[in-house]
């Protein structure tokens, strides 16, 4: 009996092996940026600074509620948090205290690496202790960098540094 389940697998995985396509299309629209190849967005010279990043986070809060966002430069929202959602207010005392900055930031570190954003700039100034420091140290701890790499360089055949493709992996 076993015997013939082995060759009923075998014959499935030889099927489907001879179905898999000769190439590779990557259909992912954030690819060239997760390969740091695609570029920023300068904006025009007269438009306030910080416009240069793929991601950005922004923290927006209003009298009863704290909304956190990844931002992107050319789509808009992507993610979202909010204290008031109803599996994140049922558990707090006040969604506007520091507790609820502290659990918004768990959940929004989450979210952010569920859907594979691991990198965003950051442009928050927080107060010393305030409710703001401690939620971007719970997004930081949730394993989130709050600041994007550079866009990598193609560097020239006569330069000393040669820093390492981004793309490819190397292992020792």
């Amino acid at each position: 009996m076993n015997a013939i389940k082995k060759i009923i697998l075998n014959l499935q995985l030889a099927r489907c092996n001879s179905t898999l396509p000769s190439e590779f299309v990557n259909r992912n629209p954030r690819n060239l940026e997760r390969m740091r190849i695609a570029q920023k967005p300068d904006g025009y010279h007269l438009d306030k600074p910080g416009k240069r990043y793929w991601h950005k986070l922004v923290l927006i809060e209003s009298q009863r509620t704290v909304t956190a966002q990844v931002v992107h430069y050319l789509n808009g929202t992507i993610i979202q948090a909010r204290s008031s959602e109803w599996p994140l207010r049922k558990r707090l005392y006040s969604i506007k205290d520091t507790c609820a900055y502290i659990n918004l930031g768990k959940v929004f570190a989450q979210r952010c690496l569920e859907s594979g954003i691991l990198e965003m700039s950051c442009d928050i100034q927080p107060k010393q202790g305030g409710k703001v420091e401690q939620f971007l140290n719970e997004v930081v701890k949730g394993g989130v960098k709050l600041q994007e790499p550079e866009v990598y360089k193609k560097p020239n055949p006569w330069d000393q540094f040669r820093p390492e493709k981004p793309w490819e992996v190397t292992e020792a």
